[in-house]
């Protein structure tokens, strides 16, 4: 079944560690023949959510930025991928701003029932338990929030400091791999 595909990129460095599985996850899924559409955020303007929530009136918020179309993306993918650097025990402040956006559109986190995620991490740490803040973050966000989402995988990207150290690491290929089956 031919799936749309959504990739969130939230590297501000083109390029780095966690870009790079993006690139690997998207070969694959293109080569499975799903649409494959990758989003680098640090090339959006996606603003803090400011509380005011005007937008539970509006269906959508206030702010004439990037934050509205990429959520309605979300919500019409069949699978999204969120990739994210780890530099301090979390996901950076690009995706973690785009996650707070999403409230505009709380009430219809209901249609992410079914919807498919994949989680890819990059740290320069090789302990991957460094990466359970992070994971725990990114999962109560599709748990709490995303009911009835699944969690396909986590592609740990870890040991990888300068960029363009994850492509001698088994990340690659599980980033590959994982395209072919989203």
């Amino acid at each position: 079944m031919k799936k749309k595909v959504l990739i969130v990129s939230a590297s501000p460095r083109k390029g780095g560690n966690s870009d790079i599985l993006c690139d690997e996850f998207a070969r694959g899924a293109r080569e499975a023949g799903h649409d494959v559409e990758k989003i680098r955020l640090a090339e959006k303007n996606v603003g803090y959510c400011e509380g005011c929530y005007a937008c539970r009136k509006l269906h959508k918020c206030v702010k004439n930025d990037d934050a509205n179309e990429l959520v309605g993306k979300m919500l019409s993918a069949d699978s999204i991928v969120l990739a994210t650097p780890v530099y301090f025990y979390s996901m950076d402040a690009q995706l973690k701003a785009l996650i707070d956006r999403t409230v505009s559109r709380w009430d219809d986190f209901g249609d992410f029932k079914g919807t498919e995620f994949w989680l890819v991490v990059a740290a320069a740490d090789e302990n991957r338990e460094m990466m359970n803040a992070t994971l725990e973050g990114l999962r109560g966000f599709m748990r709490d929030c995303m009911d009835g989402s699944i969690e396909r995988g986590v592609i740990y990207g870890t040991g990888a400091y300068e960029k363009g150290d994850v492509r001698s690491l088994p990340a690659m290929r599980e980033a590959y791999e994982a395209g072919l089956g989203a």
